[in-house]
């Protein structure tokens, strides 16, 4: 199958040295056009890839079967947009990313779009990927057009399992918003790893009862006890890991606040409720970008 991945991050990586590894006909896509990149993944089961993917080549993402966007959500836009009349109409487009709201800033959409979100565990070191958990993805077609791909969770599982298909891929993606919104900021917060949120019962009840709240107003199903032990777990599977939105922080990075709290209080709002805790965290976590973007600025006029 010929693939167009754009974002070589971590995960993008992940999913080059897989598709690569299982014969397809593979690039990725950088921001910074260049004709090649070296991947270097290291697995948990002592697998290791190391060889050079193809870039940027127009042709091959004309001529794409799938294109998937492993990109932060804030920077699917502006990537995706530019490169949509390349891609044909037929192919499919999965997007993998945290959070909610990108498919809105992409306007009409004319291709089968796809989306989803994983739960495999890896981090990058001076370009060498470090893939230090299994996982799941989890797809579904976000509109009519896609409804017909899902033997696409079939390739996919064959290079990178586990892959399963959802015909309600919303309520899954909402579920994992819950964890996000709850883990994300809260390590940020306090600057801890995944497992020490497990320290802030109150905050985390707090959170959990607003997304329900909201969730419940959108028309999705969710049990809030149910949802609750799958936050806790996730803190313990995830106990010694930092989360990316803690990573961003400390790296002086833009953050997915926008498209995790950011998403539910904006829905929250169209539906009258009050999500305190929510706010609370998200103008926490704007103020600390916008020191950043003004420490930036200072460094720059003092240049």
């Amino acid at each position: 199958m010929k693939i167009t991945l754009i974002g070589c991050g971590a995960i993008g990586k992940l999913w080059l040295a897989a598709l690569t590894s299982q014969g397809h006909d593979v690039q990725g896509w950088l921001r910074v056009a260049q004709s090649d990149l070296f991947v270097d993944v290291n697995g948990p089961d002592d697998k290791i890839f190391r060889e050079l993917i193809p870039c940027n080549n127009h042709q091959h993402l004309h001529t794409s079967e799938l294109v998937i966007v492993c990109l932060k959500a804030w920077q699917v836009s502006d990537a995706l947009l530019p490169l949509l009349p390349i891609i044909p109409e037929t192919s499919p487009i999965l997007l993998l990313h945290n959070g909610l709201g990108t498919l809105e800033e992409l306007g009409t959409l004319r291709h089968p779009f796809l989306s989803g979100v994983t739960t495999h565990a890896a981090w990058q070191d001076n370009n060498q990927v470090f893939h230090t958990a299994s996982g799941i993805t989890h797809i579904g077609a976000v509109n009519s057009q896609a409804e017909a791909y899902y033997p696409i969770a079939n390739i996919l599982h064959e290079a990178l399992p586990d892959v399963a298909w959802h015909n309600q891929i919303l309520n899954t993606i909402w579920r994992k918003l819950v964890v996000n919104c709850v883990i994300n900021p809260l390590s940020t917060e306090h600057n801890c790893t995944n497992g020490q949120v497990i320290h802030y019962p109150e905050q985390i009840a707090r959170v959990i009862d607003e997304c329900c709240q909201v969730m419940v107003a959108e028309g999705l199903h969710i049990d809030k006890e149910e949802m609750t032990e799958r936050v806790y777990d996730i803190i313990h599977q995830t106990s010694e890991n930092y989360s990316s939105m803690r990573q961003d922080v400390r790296h002086h990075r833009r953050t997915e606040i926008d498209y995790i709290t950011g998403f539910l209080i904006k829905k929250a709002r169209a539906h009258g409720l009050a999500t305190p805790e929510n706010d609370r965290l998200y103008h926490l976590i704007k103020n600390r970008e916008q020191s950043y973007d003004n420490l930036r600025a200072d460094m720059h006029r003092q240049w």
